[in-house]
């Protein structure tokens, strides 16, 4: 009877996986504008590997920890394509992309990612959502995308088709790592798909080293200390976990809020401006996860 008065009301998966997923999607909405800051002082090549190299030590230690078992054949062809894609693929379009544009322009493609990761998961079986889900999840992206090239002066340039390429490379190592997630622990998962791809980040942080006797401002260290552990480690292990534990159609539409979550803070960080045409952006956004969600 004490243990029945005292026990604790059970969080149904679904529940836990969205909590997770919005962690997941709070420390991913500083990834931009934490790029943006480092980018401008520090060679984009330079950030990307760091950020890899970097967050691959505290994949070291999380693998030796854990006692991880090498992954199998199956499994590690398909984590050499989550770390092509989110180690290497996301930071280095991305890091180029805001040298030319600010955070706030380049966070609205944040909001393709739930509709590209929802896509390669039905490629690969990981979801099956009804038809009405992809209306909802396409009409909030292309609210996102409409607003992009609203804030670009209706111009869709370089910089541009290099975040779509960042969009493609995010949703096929958000569905794969979702998948691996499935048979491995999710930190288990960002730890070899670092480990494996240090062969080429570390070569390629040795070639882009800076110049260290020129003066570079604190935000640009701050912004790359922020993109290597939260953004390439911490924020993968909730958004991973959050993926299996409610779904991928489900949680994968919280991501409609990074770019929002982004520009408040690129706002507060960075000085961007912040119009009206952002708060519409907003409501039409929760409007279509809230509908994505009844149908995934």
């Amino acid at each position: 009877m004490l243990a029945a008065a005292t026990s604790r009301p059970q969080i149904d998966p679904v529940t836990r996986g969205l909590v997770f997923g919005l962690i997941g999607v709070i420390i991913f909405g500083g990834s931009l504008p934490a790029t943006r800051a480092a980018v401008l002082a520090l060679d984009p090549w330079f950030v990307s590997a760091a950020r890899a190299v970097g967050a691959a030590c505290l994949g070291i230690l999380w693998l030796v920890v854990e006692h991880a078992p090498l992954p199998s054949r199956g499994q590690a062809w398909r984590l050499c394509l989550v770390g092509l894609c989110v180690v290497i693929g996301f930071p280095v379009l991305t890091g180029i992309a805001l040298r030319h544009v600010p955070a706030s322009h380049g966070l609205l493609f944040a909001g393709l990612f739930p509709l590209a990761t929802c896509l390669v998961g039905a490629l690969i079986g990981t979801v099956r959502p009804r038809w009405p889900f992809w209306f909802w999840a396409a009409l909030g992206s292309c609210s996102v995308a409409a607003y992009a090239i609203y804030q670009g002066g209706g111009a869709f340039g370089a910089a541009d088709l290099l975040m779509v390429g960042s969009v493609v490379a995010t949703g096929i190592g958000y569905a794969l790592g979702a998948r691996l997630s499935q048979t491995m622990k999710p930190a288990v998962v960002i730890s070899w798909a670092l480990v494996i791809t240090l062969p080429l980040t570390l070569p390629a942080l040795a070639v882009t080293w800076p110049d260290l006797s020129m003066p570079v401002p604190a935000s640009a260290w701050i912004g790359l200390l922020y993109v290597t552990f939260f953004s390439m480690f911490i924020g993968f292990l909730f958004w991973y976990r959050g993926l299996v534990l409610g779904g991928t159609a489900r949680v994968s539409q919280i991501q409609l809020f990074q770019p929002f979550i982004g520009l408040g803070l690129a706002a507060a960080f960075l000085g961007e401006q912040v119009g009206w045409g952002l708060i519409a952006g907003s409501v039409m956004v929760t409007i279509s996860v809230a509908k994505a969600r009844r149908y995934a």
